[in-house]
Formats: C-alpha cells, structure tokens, sequence
C-alpha cells in the first residue's frame, strides 16, 4: 500500500496580519515618540526666542490713549531703537483706563536704558498729567507666549462634594473680592488723576496770561515806562 503523506494544516486566514501586527504597532510608537522629540525640540527652540524677546521687551503704561507706535519710537530715539510695539487693549476694566504697551527694542543694553530714563526723569507722553512708568516685560504678559516646554496642564470639573471643592469655592470668592478692590483702587486713580490734570490747565492758563501780558507790555512801549520807573537797563534785544 502506498505512504501515507501526512498533510500539514492549512494556515488560518489572515495568519501574515496577525504576525506582522506587533511589529507595525511598534513601528508606529516608534515614530511617535520620535515626533514627540521632535516636536519637543522645536517647542523648546520656540520658548528660547521668546524668553529673548522678552528680555529686550519693555512695559509701558500711564499711556494717552492718542498715543501711536510712531510717537514712542519718535520718543525713545535717543536711547533706544524700537523694533515693535503692541498695545495692550483693555477688555474688563469697564473704565477708560491709560493706555499701556509693550516695546521690544534691539537689545536689553537698550531696554535697560529705555527704564532708567523713563524712570529717573519726568518723561511725559501725549499730554497725560503723570509721567510715564516703564519696567522689564514679563512672559505673563504676552498673549501669544508659546507653550512652556515641559509644562502640562491639566484640568477638571469640580462639583460639590468632590475633594477640593470647598477650596476652589474660597478661592473663586478670593478672586471676586481682589477683583472689587482692585477696580475700587483704578477709580480712585482716575479721578485724582482727573484733579491734577485741571490743576495743571489751571498753572498753564496762568503762565500763559502771564506771558502775554508782557508781550502786550513790550508792544506798547508800557515796558520802557516800567523800565525808567524802576530804574532798570533794559537790553537792545
């Protein structure tokens, strides 16, 4: 009788899949995490161009909102070469606060020079009854700061009865709170500012009735009376 052959089993459909699988999943974490790297450099390369920004960036407030780009670049001129300027546009304040800036500058060298004049001397901008203040920037004050490498936020629903609801309900009424005073601190401000802006209209009428009274004097030839009067030389000019 003839051999009997012994026949191997068929494979189960779909047996290549199954084999090849494990090691396309792994291929596939494989070029995750080196996107991830990837993407991590690129996030790190970002942040270190944005702290250098904001290095040479400095902060300027007590701003007349008919203030320009054009007119702080004109005014930093002498100590600074101003690069960029963004206003800070005021959306919760329901007052008409001064206007406030950042200004990126070439250097910090000049930024630092940008502060210490704004600061040791009286440097009026667009009229307002205080001079201007300016300080070094911070990364909080950017609104297109890019996301700190490393940093992860992460955030929940909290309802009443979960653990630290009854801490994030303090600190909710804290912000309320802080919110209140500060809004009663900024309308305080406003009007002692309003108070000396008309002191300082007042002084500038008084000088200027001043000055023309004696230009009126000197049109009319009253001066030389006044002169020989007080026995006083005037000069030929």
């Amino acid at each position: 009788t003839p051999r009997s052959r012994r026949l191997r089993p068929a494979r189960p459909l779909g047996f290549e899949r199954s084999c090849f699988a494990p090691m396309a999943a792994s291929d596939e974490m494989a070029q995750k995490d080196e996107d991830d790297m990837k993407d991590e450099k690129q996030a790190e390369k970002e942040y270190a161009d944005f702290e250098a920004r904001v290095k040479r960036t400095i902060y300027i407030d007590h701003l007349s909102p008919l203030v320009t780009s054009q007119v702080i670049k004109a005014s930093l001129a002498q100590c600074a070469n101003v690069v960029n300027t963004e206003f800070i546009e005021n959306y919760t304040i329901e007052y008409e606060i001064p206007a406030a800036a950042l200004v990126e500058v070439d250097n910090v060298s000049q930024a630092q020079a940008a502060v210490d004049l704004m600061n040791n001397f009286p440097f009026m901008l667009g009229g307002m009854p205080r001079p201007v203040r300016a300080a070094f920037a911070k990364p909080e004050m950017f609104p297109d700061r890019p996301r700190k490498p490393g940093l992860k936020i992460e955030f929940s629903w909290v309802k009443q009865g979960d653990p630290g609801y009854d801490g994030m309900n303090k600190l909710k009424g804290l912000m309320r709170r802080q919110e209140a005073e500060n809004m009663a601190l900024i309308k305080n401000q406003l009007e002692e500012e309003k108070e000396l802006a008309a002191q300082q209209q007042e002084t500038l009428e008084a000088n200027s009735n001043k000055y023309d009274m004696l230009e009126n004097l000197v049109n009319n030839g009253e001066i030389t009376k006044l002169a020989q009067h007080y026995k006083v030389k005037l000069g030929d000019d």
